[in-house]
């Protein structure tokens, strides 16, 4: 199982270290006042700082939580914990507690309102995507909070499942989509259950209802009059249903990569994967370059899924870290979900695409392998968020043969075992009747309609979630702008400085951000093989 979120660790697709984009200078709105160190800027204690409480919530603060990896982005924040009722309707019930980090405002002035970042996912910890945000510049002139998501790996419980990722790297040779392959991964599954059932009985809790009124809880508790929402990938469904539910407080929202609620599932990343792969290819026929050294690369692409579908081709490919080849079989399954990341590294694909058709799998084969072994694709993801979301507010209100049939309208071409594994969601109905929790209200799939001023961002290139789904939220949301900012893959504020200084323009003046810079974007320079 994988989930609608950027790579984690987009090296292991580019063989480079990811470089995010520093912020940029800008101007500050006028009239922020300056506050002294470590103060609010009405000179009260600064959220954080104090213990409070919202209902049967509780926010006590403490020590920053043991994160994965190091977070230099976490050095001197003001960190706690919000304690809340696993399940609401019992609020007297069991407890469980989410970490909470605040990243101060960089500059000497910054502005009362702070922003909360929602994580993607999901099964994402927010606290651990807190350098990706600072790096970008968002704590410019506020205060930025992160708290993890229930259930996500600075919580308690902590509901990771090491043996799905385990699976899933163990599973590289296997054919993607075929039914042996499905009832090993419901068995990860199934284990995984079991193995969380021992930490929480009641794993229908965690869910996107639930999470949405921790964070309605947290701005009670932290003492905010008003803040701003920013989320990113499975975060902007998150975000869209707080919105929905728990308006109260909030200035502005920004989403990244667009989720809505109202058509979360399968069907809709066959729709994303169709349009992330069409602005790419016709980037690449725009160029006179790559036009000429790699033609016609929609029709190559749909021929090799439809090829490999029926003959797998199986290589080794030496991975960093491992201690011996690696074998790695490519059906069409796995070159659809390959490219729904390679998106990211666009400049290589059609390269990579030639090379396979003509023979050579290798550098798919090495990017797809690699994105599997990485260290931080095994112990991080909250499994027990994800399929709480998946199978709680998804799977009921989406058939398999909707799935196939979203599949089938954007390619027609395809084999049908190819449209029943929608792209990051392979055997996601089976795993979901093994998961077996409640289904949430039809209402969890409402649009989301709404005055709050909102930035609705989606790259050109996204084809984990489709580019489209901006404008098709922003038809509810009164007080919307829209960008779509070109050449661009999933959660465009993580490679993109153009999209970081609209994000910070936003905030700033969330009724007319300064959008200017999407002007002078280029697309990238594809690479052409000798």
């Amino acid at each position: 199982m994988t989930s609608l979120r950027p790579p984690r660790d987009r090296r292991s697709v580019r063989r480079l270290p990811a470089a995010l984009a520093g912020a940029t200078a800008g101007l500050l709105l006028a009239g922020l006042t300056a506050a002294p160190a470590g103060a609010a800027p009405d000179g009260s204690a600064p959220p954080g700082a104090r213990a409070g409480s919202a209902g049967p919530s509780r926010f006590v603060p403490g020590p920053c939580p043991r994160t994965p990896d190091p977070i230099p982005a976490l050095q001197g924040a003001r960190c706690g914990a919000l304690t809340v009722p696993e399940d609401r309707s019992r609020p007297r019930g069991r407890k469980i507690t989410l970490s909470v980090a605040v990243v101060a405002a960089a500059g000497r002035r910054h502005a009362p309102d702070p922003i909360v970042w929602f994580a993607g996912g999901p099964g994402d910890d927010a606290i651990t995507e807190a350098q990706l945000a600072i790096d970008g510049g968002l704590n410019r002139d506020r205060d930025v909070i992160f708290m993890s998501q229930r259930g996500t790996y600075t919580a308690d419980p902590r509901l990771t499942c090491p043996n799905i990722d385990e699976f899933n790297a163990h599973s590289l040779g296997l054919v993607y989509n075929a039914p042996s392959t499905g009832r090993l991964h419901v068995q990860a599954t199934r284990a995984c259950r079991d193995n969380l059932t021992r930490r929480t009985a009641n794993l229908g809790a965690y869910n996107s209802l639930e999470s949405a009124a921790d964070y309605a809880d947290l701005r009670v508790a932290l003492g905010i009059r008003r803040w701003n929402v920013f989320g990113i990938s499975y975060g902007t469904d998150l975000a869209l249903a707080y919105m929905r539910t728990h308006p109260q407080g909030v200035r502005s929202v920004g989403i990244d990569g667009v989720l809505p609620p109202s058509l979360a599932g399968g069907a809709v990343t066959w729709k994303a994967a169709r349009e992330g792969f069409d602005g790419l290819f016709a980037a690449c026929a725009q160029q006179p370059d790559c036009n000429r050294r790699y033609p016609h690369l929609s029709r190559t692409f749909e021929g090799l899924v439809r090829k490999l579908e029926a003959h797998p081709v199986t290589t080794t490919v030496t991975v960093p870290g491992q201690p011996g080849p690696v074998r790695v079989t490519i059906d069409g399954g796995v070159l659809v979900t390959w490219l729904t990341s390679a998106t990211h590294v666009a400049a290589g694909v059609p390269r990579s695409i030639d090379e396979l058709a003509h023979g050579n799998p290798q550098r798919v084969a090495e990017q797809w392998a690699g994105g599997k072994l990485s260290p931080q694709a095994i112990g991080r993801v909250a499994h027990g968020l994800a399929f709480g979301v998946f199978c709680g507010e998804w799977t009921p209100y989406e058939s398999e043969a909707d799935v196939i049939r979203g599949g089938r309208r954007v390619f027609p071409s395809f084999p049908r075992s190819v449209l029943a594994n929608a792209p990051q969601l392979p055997f996601l109905h089976a795993d979901c009747r093994a998961w077996n929790v409640p289904a949430l209200p039809r209402s969890v799939r409402d649009v989301t309609r709404s005055d709050i001023p909102t930035l609705v961002m989606s790259g050109g290139f996204d084809a984990q979630t489709a580019p489209s789904n901006g404008p098709y939220v922003a038809r509810t949301l009164s007080r919307a702008t829209t960008v779509t900012v070109p050449y661009v893959a999933h959660v465009v504020f993580a490679d993109s400085p153009c999209a970081q200084s609209i994000t910070r323009s936003f905030f700033d003046s969330p009724t007319s951000p300064d959008k200017s810079c999407l002007r002078g974007l280029q697309p990238p320079r594809f690479e052409i093989a000798p």
